[in-house]
């Protein structure tokens, strides 16, 4: 007798078992795009913002900026990074490619799309500002619009050599961070809290001297609109912090990379 209901064995499908397709180039880049402008969104506008409206109280609009870098970050790390891998930073995407984790090929288009980024992010602050009081987008600009600079430019006013050895530094010690926590054998899944953590404690540290830059795309998407001065210093925030991050990449290579013969 024949059985009316007979189970029809069902072969797994290759669509269950095929892992999510790599994102593509565009999307890679486009990832780098929108985490950058979303780092200089909320940590420039923070800036430009809170010294505006609360002058008062510099000690909460200081911890607000560094906390605003940071929090930008870890959420950018983890919106952005399994795209693209979450650089949002020229010295990032350097320093990874110097420690042998970024393909060099691939860092000019990267560079390109987070001063892109940057760039419409200060952009965008600046039509926010259009429509704000009377004076708030001349004020912003006539104290350079969260840029970063030495002498007459840093806010406790640092000089010039000041500004050099903390790029470098923390900057080298944000890849160093970067690299340990995103390690493919020694990582952790908590990476992107620790990397945001970290671009926040930098900006304590460093604000009062120089703005804290680490970053070329943001340095250069406020410049800007900083006005002359701000674009004349803005050389040192995009040699510096790449110097740091090289440094740091191919020391991290060397150091905590290399096979046993």
């Amino acid at each position: 007798m024949t059985d009316p209901n007979p189970e029809i064995p069902v072969e797994p499908t290759e669509l269950a078992h095929t892992p999510p397709a790599d994102p593509t180039p565009t999307s890679k880049l486009v990832a780098e795009a929108f985490g950058t402008l979303l780092l200089v969104f909320g940590g420039v506008g923070t800036a430009v913002f809170a010294s505006n409206h609360f002058a008062d109280t510099p000690a909460a609009v200081y911890t607000a900026v560094a906390l605003a870098f940071g929090l930008t970050v870890v959420v950018g790390a983890y919106a952005f990074g399994p795209i693209s891998g979450g650089h949002f930073n020229p010295a990032v995407t350097l320093g990874l490619a110097a420690a042998g984790r970024f393909p060099w090929r691939e860092t000019g288009g990267y560079i390109v799309a987070q001063v892109v980024g940057g760039a419409i992010a200060t952009t965008l602050l600046v039509l926010i500002g259009l429509f704000g009081p009377a004076d708030w987008l001349i004020t912003a600009q006539d104290a350079g619009f969260a840029s970063n600079g030495w002498d007459n430019l840093s806010p406790a006013g640092f000089g010039l050599p000041a500004a050099i050895i903390a790029e470098v530094v923390l900057t080298g010690l944000f890849l160093l961070i970067i690299l340990g926590v995103t390690h493919p054998t020694r990582g952790t899944p908590l990476a992107g809290l620790a990397i945001g953590l970290s671009l926040a404690l930098i900006h304590f540290i460093s604000i009062p001297v120089d703005n804290t830059s680490v970053n070329p795309a943001r340095s250069i998407a406020s410049a800007i609109y900083g006005g002359g001065e701000a674009l004349a210093q803005l050389w040192v925030f995009l040699v510096f912090p790449i110097v740091g991050a090289l440094l740091a990449g191919f020391a991290y290579k060397a150091l905590f990379d290399s096979v046993r013969a």
